[in-house]
């Protein structure tokens, strides 16, 4: 199948453009606009037609001329807009067509229909199979209302090739019992629902980072979600963070966000799955590195923290610090004081956030007194491992350091030392990670971003 999608935004769309909150702002300097979320299939299927969806697809230089059969999954207004088909049927009276939808979905669109046009009505009833021209359509229920309970739902597509593909939005997080009837769909692509980020003071309705990746996990963990399958996140509104951020903490659950106008291709042959991602965050003193670092995997439950320096009992102005980070973190990651970090990362069963590589550095001179030997063959061999226990990682990475050598020249010739090697771990590091980002007094400046060329 061939998916696009018309939209992928939430129903203020993101930015939402009455607002001037620093995610709608980022969005739009950045120039990604996201409408109502809606998609197109192999251009004969529609899900969801919300009143944006039909001119989307004309700026996106697509026809909606081929469109035989439209799935709506619910009432609300950015999801279905039923006077597109009155306007259909100036162009297209004798072209038959689908409708399927829940029962207030039908009766909002059979106002629009004239007697004699040649729609058919199909209910949409969770547990049903439809045969939608070549497609066989699965209704699921959804965790979702728009009037009463139950009219909302959701759709597994089969395509003709034997591709399959989950319509997830509108929904908020699932019972268990709900997973049992999707287990080993191994499907193909996920289109999911994210709408509040990190807002989680909202109803039932809708995902939030944490919920989403907790459906994530639960679709893995009965076979609908195989490590092929494209996990996107729609219905994406301006309370998760800036686009950059979000791709981030999306890929550390193995998902990313989708974009409007972006076309997914299911049932080819399989690429190899991407490398999970490895996260470089540089920065100097008290500019942000760590907190930025940090939230990157606040949606994750199950994380690692490396910390490479740990308390010195004759430096309370240190101990401090390190009782500030631990504070900080949340109750559920667990913290492993460690400088044998190359170790950790590939026994790692899941998320990793090393801070940092600085520390870590000192570690090893100190192990190998190289502060006063001068010789550096052990700890370039130590860089050598942890360099090749980053690039063959198997889980999503965050490693944090700090960026040095842009000031004066150190005064003394163990500074020097220091400079140069972490310069070195540095750019080696940096040159095995899929993201490299910059902390300037508390902004991110991303360096290098997954998918976008270097440099």
């Amino acid at each position: 199948m061939k998916v696009r999608l018309l939209g992928t935004g939430a129903a203020d769309g993101w930015p939402n453009p009455f607002c001037t909150c620093r995610s709608c702002r980022d969005a739009l300097a950045a120039g990604i606009v996201r409408g109502q979320t809606a998609a197109l299939v192999d251009d004969t299927l529609m899900i969801d037609c919300g009143p944006e969806a039909p001119r989307a697809a004309l700026h996106q230089g697509v026809s909606l001329a081929g469109v035989r059969h439209i799935l709506v999954t619910h009432a609300h207004s950015d999801h279905l807009g039923a006077q597109a088909l009155l306007f259909r049927s100036w162009a297209a009276d004798s072209v038959p067509l689908d409708v399927v939808g829940p029962p207030d979905v039908l009766r909002a669109c059979r106002q629009w229909v004239g007697p004699d046009d040649p729609v058919r009505f199909l209910p949409a009833v969770p547990g049903e199979v439809l045969a939608v021209g070549g497609y066989r359509v699965r209704v699921l229920p959804a965790a979702h209302r728009v009037f009463r309970d139950g009219d909302a739902v959701l759709y597994d597509v089969l395509g003709p090739q034997g591709d399959r593909i989950l319509w997830a939005c509108d929904t908020g997080p699932l019972p268990p019992v709900w997973f049992g009837g999707v287990a080993e769909a191994a499907f193909d692509a996920v289109f999911l629902e994210e709408t509040f980020g990190d807002d989680h003071e909202h109803g039932p309705g809708h995902h939030d980072l944490v919920s989403f990746d907790r459906t994530c996990r639960s679709l893995r963990s009965v076979g609908a979600a195989a490590p092929r399958t494209d996990i996107v996140a729609v219905h994406l509104g301006h309370r998760n963070p800036p686009e950059r951020e979000l791709t981030a903490r999306l890929a550390a659950m193995g998902a990313r966000p989708g974009r409007d106008g972006e076309v997914v291709v299911t049932g080819v042959a399989a690429e190899p799955a991407a490398s999970p991602h490895r996260t470089l965050v540089l920065g100097g003193v008290r500019s942000g590195k760590s907190s930025h670092a940090e939230t990157l995997f606040a949606a994750d439950a199950a994380v690692t923290y490396v910390a490479t320096g740990t308390s010195r009992e004759d430096d309370e102005e240190w101990t401090k610090r390190v009782a500030v980070h631990r504070e900080r973190r949340p109750n559920a990651w667990r913290t492993v004081e460690t400088s044998e970090v190359a170790a950790v990362l590939r026994d790692a069963k899941g998320p990793v956030l090393v801070d940092c590589l600085g520390t870590w550095l000192t570690a090893r001179l100190d192990h190998h007194g190289a502060w006063e030997s001068g010789d550096t063959a052990a700890v370039e061999a130590d860089v050598d491992d942890l360099v090749a226990a980053w690039r063959d990682a198997t889980v999503p990475v965050v490693a944090v350091s700090n960026e040095v050598g842009a000031g004066v020249v150190p005064a003394t010739a163990s500074g020097r030392l220091f400079r140069d090697l972490l310069g070195v771990l540095n750019t080696r590091i940096a040159a095995d990670s899929t993201d490299v980002t910059l902390l300037v007094a508390g902004i991110a400046v991303p360096l290098v971003v997954a998918g976008e060329p270097r440099g």
